[in-house]
């Protein structure tokens, strides 16, 4: 790999394959936000839509490149080589001395572009498989890490869970997700959303927010509901969210049909996807998350900002984010009973609650706020560039 001049500022650039705006565009829309322009200056590469805007926004110059989905192609060969030849060609125009992979598609085109260009790419894992879903072909998941691996100078891991998943643990820095806490106030006034969705003003609310994906567990959050509704019957359930990437499919009519099947059906309100999630978090009394291991999960963060009390399996990066007893409650995972006392317990208690709420805001506030993320990632960039030994074998 050729030597990199010093320059200041040098130019990084940021690709990203993604049509909407999940947690992983989230975060790196923060990321170039409190990026130290005075040392790198960001360019990115997308197929435009909402980050291409946001991040135009920022005054980060945006280049639409296409990254087609190459898994089960059958242009695979031929998009791969288009697309990284595309991304190599864009890198030595702006004088890019670093690509920077933002999902593991990105990282499947930075791979080649990188050898094109003769610079270093760096991959950002933000999931515990390169596909959605735990795949079907484990041996699969796993050679394709070992090949990620081997062509990244360094990989970011948004947690320490995800981390212990990667096969090169040497190369790996752990950066948790940021937020901006100073968006999340506490004391935001419910009622409007409350009215808005006929809740009582003396209601306890208990919700959950995700895509309305299976892994998420908004059918384990009902079915613990029911229990909660049986000890606290004036209880109002809230599931935020929908199908932001396009999937359609039956799930979000499954989970209806199980809010009516569980006598929930007077109880239960689906708000579909919010754009800002903050009203009907600052309407909550606890937040859940009932879901499969998550590689991150930036909405308990978000809840905890808000100062809402959280309970959540003890798997995944929660433990990472919750401190059980202080912040929230961790429950063995998938055990639907324990989430249910968990949440009744604090209904139950509400000065308890309230204190665990406001634990959790100074914990968003030491831990998660995007200026530690960007230094922490600058020092990536910094080894990278500027250190000979990072450089792949």
């Amino acid at each position: 790999m050729a030597h990199l001049p010093v320059r200041s500022p040098c130019p990084l650039l940021f690709l990203d394959h993604a049509p909407a705006l999940g947690g992983a565009e989230r975060s790196l829309l923060l990321l170039l936000k409190h990026l130290d322009r005075r040392r790198w200056q960001p360019h990115l590469a997308c197929s435009g839509g909402p980050l291409a805007e946001q991040a135009a926004a920022l005054n980060v110059p945006v280049h639409r490149v296409p990254m087609p989905r190459l898994r089960r192609s059958p242009r695979f060969p031929a998009d791969w080589l288009a697309g990284a030849r595309a991304i190599a060609r864009l890198a030595r125009e702006i004088g890019a001395v670093l690509l920077h992979a933002n999902t593991v598609r990105a990282a499947l085109y930075a791979a080649l572009a990188a050898r094109l260009a003769d610079i270093p790419f760096v991959w950002h894992m933000r999931d515990f498989w390169l596909s959605e879903a735990r795949p079907r072909r484990p041996w699969a998941d796993r050679w394709g890490k070992r090949i990620l691996c081997g062509a990244a100078a360094q990989v970011i891991a948004n947690s320490h869970a995800v981390a212990a998943r990667l096969p090169c643990r040497s190369q790996v820095t752990v950066v948790h997700n940021g937020i901006e806490v100073a968006r999340f106030d506490p004391a935001m006034d419910a009622t409007p959303f409350r009215q808005e969705h006929g809740i009582p003003p003396d209601a306890p609310v208990v919700g959950t927010v995700g895509r309305l994906r299976p892994w998420k567990g908004h059918h384990r959050f009902l079915r613990a509901m029911a229990r909660v509704v049986q000890e606290v019957p004036e209880t109002r359930c809230l599931v935020v969210g929908g199908a932001v990437f396009g999937v359609d499919d039956d799930y979000p009519q499954q989970l209806r049909r199980l809010a009516a099947d569980l006598g929930l059906a007077e109880r239960a309100i689906f708000t579909g996807h919010l754009e800002d999630v903050r009203p009907a978090l600052a309407a909550l009394d606890v937040f859940v998350h009932a879901g499969d291991p998550e590689p991150f999960g930036l909405v308990n963060v978000e809840a905890m900002a808000m100062g809402k009390p959280v309970v959540a399996f003890a798997h995944g990066a929660l433990p990472e984010i919750v401190v059980d007893g202080e912040t929230g409650t961790l429950v063995p995972p998938h055990d639907e009973g324990a989430l249910a006392a968990a949440v009744i317990a604090i209904l139950n208690a509400p000065p308890r609650g309230r204190t665990m709420g406001a634990a959790g805001r100074r914990r968003a506030q030491a831990l998660f706020e995007p200026r530690r993320m960007a230094r922490a990632i600058q020092n990536v960039y910094e080894r990278v560039v500027f250190s000979p030994l990072s450089a792949p074998n």
